[in-house]
This record gives structure tokens, C-alpha cells and sequence, in this order.
């Protein structure tokens, strides 16, 4: 498969075969769980560059923001890779997180608010221009119905 978006100048290099590669690779990433975020995975299909070129570009984009606009403040599984130091790192980044969770919360719950109050102030500048907009094309719709009389 080529991928018209996908440009490489250089000799023998497989455009498609690379983007496929790419796209097996965001699928198993996606299958594992390391994309968990659904704007991830609308974030491909819905690429911003090409989707400038829809008329719905905005009505998407508000939606992603409306799904994005709170950050997620719940308690998080804590991981460690490093196999041996495990037993250690784990309970002692419980006991840290603990230790900074009211803190954390307490910012988290700012920037949920800072968050949905400048997506309602963006609605609101919608509605408004979308309203104005309404109204000025019923009157040139009116002027134009009497200029053709």
C-alpha cells in the first residue's frame, strides 16, 4: 500500500512498506495497551492537516477538545521494568505518590477547571459567530431576493 502523504527521496526505499510497518506497529502498541487514550487513536484517522480540508474540520476539533478537556486524576497502576529493583522502586513510589497525591489533585482539579472554562468560552464564540453569521446571510438572502424582483 503507497501512502500519498508519505514522501522519501531516496533510492530503493519502499514508501508503503514502510508505512505499513508503521501502521502493524501502532496496532500492536494499541493491542497492548500502550495507546490507551482514544484521542490516540483518532488522532490517525483523523489527521489534522487533511482534515483542514473538510467542512466539519471544526465540529471534530471541538469534540476532540470537548473529550479531551479533563485531565484524568485517578490513581494510576505503578510499573516498574527494571525486574530486581521492583521489589523496591514499587512500594517506594507508592509511599511518594501518596506523599504528593493532595498536591497533585489539587493542581490537577486547577487545570480542569482553566480546561473547561476556556472550552466554554471557545463554545460560546461559536455560537455567537455561528448566530451572526445565520443572520447575515438570511438578510443578503432578502436583499438579494429584491434586487432579482
Amino acid at each position: 500500500m503507497n501512502d500519498a502523504s508519505v514522501t522519501i527521496g531516496a533510492d530503493g526505499v519502499d514508501v508503503g512498506q514502510i508505512v505499513e510497518e508503521i501502521r502493524k506497529t501502532v496496532a500492536d502498541k494499541m493491542q497492548s495497551g500502550a495507546y490507551a487514550g482514544a484521542q490516540l487513536a483518532r488522532a490517525e484517522r483523523y489527521n489534522l492537516v487533511n482534515l483542514k480540508k473538510h467542512e466539519n474540520f471544526f465540529d471534530v476539533y471541538m469534540e476532540s477538545l470537548r473529550e479531551a478537556v479533563s485531565v484524568d486524576i485517578n490513581d494510576f497502576e505503578i510499573r516498574e521494568r527494571r525486574g530486581c529493583a521492583a521489589l523496591v522502586l514499587i512500594p517506594l513510589k507508592k509511599v511518594i505518590w501518596q506523599l504528593l497525591k493532595f498536591y497533585t489533585y489539587r493542581m490537577w482539579s486547577q487545570q480542569n477547571q482553566v480546561n473547561g472554562l476556556l472550552l466554554s468560552a471557545i463554545e460560546e464564540v461559536d455560537r455567537k459567530y455561528r448566530v451572526q453569521l445565520r443572520t447575515l446571510e438570511d438578510r443578503l438572502a432578502k436583499l438579494e431576493s429584491r434586487v432579482g424582483t
